[in-house]
């Protein structure tokens, strides 16, 4: 029987953060997770899902700032995950596999808004302001301080400093999501933090 058979594809799975995984999948690693989707066990993916959801999110809302565009990365990744789930293999973590989906789909996401914003400004309309997620601190005050900063970084800044200090990831694994080098990821690391801590300082003690 083919993989997609056995995964039902042709009934793609519902991403949801809700817990509604049964209670026979609750308790097992990913790795026992991964196999019993990979037999056809739906339940075992939803499980995966209420798992790794909430990390996705901070870090997608994060790095896009802006709910709807986050959660059209996280929905894209997970039915990616699902659909490449015979692919992953447990010499890295299940969760910077996923994260490798979720960047390169934050990547995607972030090119398409500015191409639609090219074509506002070119039409003679300003962009839409992508409105901050109120869930992404908890401090109102400071995570406006904090998204504002992260918003104001060039992307690729932005993506280094959230994956080393958002997600506590070390250099190493950065690099292996990435592609990019240990020594560029901590310059941009560094710039990131340059780039912030005026913006931040003047919120602080204006």
């Amino acid at each position: 029987m083919p993989r997609s058979a056995r995964l039902g594809l042709d009934a793609r799975p519902v991403v949801t953060p809700a817990p509604v995984a049964a209670l026979h999948v609750s308790g097992m690693d990913d790795a026992t997770l991964i196999a019993r989707v990979l037999e056809g066990d739906v339940a075992a993916f939803t499980e995966i899902v209420h798992r790794h959801y909430r990390d996705c999110t901070r870090f997608a809302v994060r790095m896009l700032g802006d709910r709807q565009d986050a959660e059209d990365a996280i929905q894209e990744t997970f039915l990616s995950a699902y659909s490449a789930l015979g692919r992953y293999r447990e010499q890295q973590t299940f969760r910077a596999w996923l994260f490798r989906i979720l960047i390169n789909r934050c990547r995607s996401v972030a090119r398409q808004r500015r191409r639609r914003q090219i074509r506002f400004v070119t039409n003679g309309h300003l962009p839409e302001t992508a409105d901050a997620a109120a869930d992404a601190f908890r401090d109102p005050w400071l995570r406006d301080a904090l998204q504002g900063a992260l918003d104001a970084l060039d992307p690729k800044l932005r993506e280094a400093f959230l994956l080393k200090y958002g997600e506590g990831m070390e250099y190493q694994e950065i690099s292996a999501l990435t592609g990019v080098g240990i020594s560029a990821l901590k310059m941009r690391v560094k710039r990131a933090c340059q780039a912030m801590r005026p913006g931040l300082e003047a919120e602080f003690h204006g």
